[in-house]
């Protein structure tokens, strides 16, 4: 226990190691409540990550209780929140799929929306190609080309837990590299 008090203390000074030392400690057992809730090996690793982010951000406001019930409570809340981020998103993939198909039978040679279709790609390319290599070869590997985590981290030699990362931080770049694009046009 005061081991975990003085990484904690540490960890809201900034002392990445002591922080460190909290992700070590605790990884397997934020991991376990994940998996419980999301199945996705992947994406709870993703989830992992939101988690320990969470976690180092709100250490200022730790009131110094059950620290492994309060680490866990932000795991089960981020959980839930990512499933309920998920049914919303098929919901809306599933409107906008029916929206297409309309569109699409109604409006299939419409020059305009032919035009729109070309920028939207062109607009892509663009800040796929302003990404760091690492981060657009996974992003180009997974979604262009369907490849798995592990497939991917067999052509680029590195672990799979470093193509999970490295796909995380993709989407957060491309977002926002997308939402920059977006603004000036």
């Amino acid at each position: 226990m005061e081991r975990e008090s003085l990484l904690i203390k540490e960890s809201i000074k900034g002392d990445e190691k002591a922080f460190a030392g909290i992700v070590n400690n605790y990884k397997n057992y934020i991991f376990a409540i994940i998996l419980n809730f999301i199945k996705d090996y992947g994406e709870a690793e993703n989830v992992a990550q939101e988690v320990f982010f969470q976690i180092y951000t709100s250490l200022p406001n730790y009131n110094n209780e059950n620290f492994k019930a309060w680490i866990g409570k932000i795991a089960a809340n981020k959980s839930i929140d990512w499933i309920r981020k998920k049914k919303a998103k098929y919901r809306e993939e599933a409107v906008g799929n029916t929206v297409d198909l309309i569109d699409g039978t109604m409006m299939d040679n419409n020059p305009e929306t032919l035009i729109v279709q070309k920028e939207r790609k062109e607009a892509l390319s663009n800040v796929l190609n302003d990404m760091p290599e690492i981060y657009k070869v996974v992003i180009e590997k997974f979604y262009f080309h369907d490849k798995s985590y592990e497939i991917i981290a067999q052509e680029e030699d590195v672990p799979v837990k470093t193509i999970a990362s490295r796909l995380y931080r993709a989407k957060i770049i491309l977002k926002e590299k997308w939402r920059e694009e977006n603004e000036t046009l």
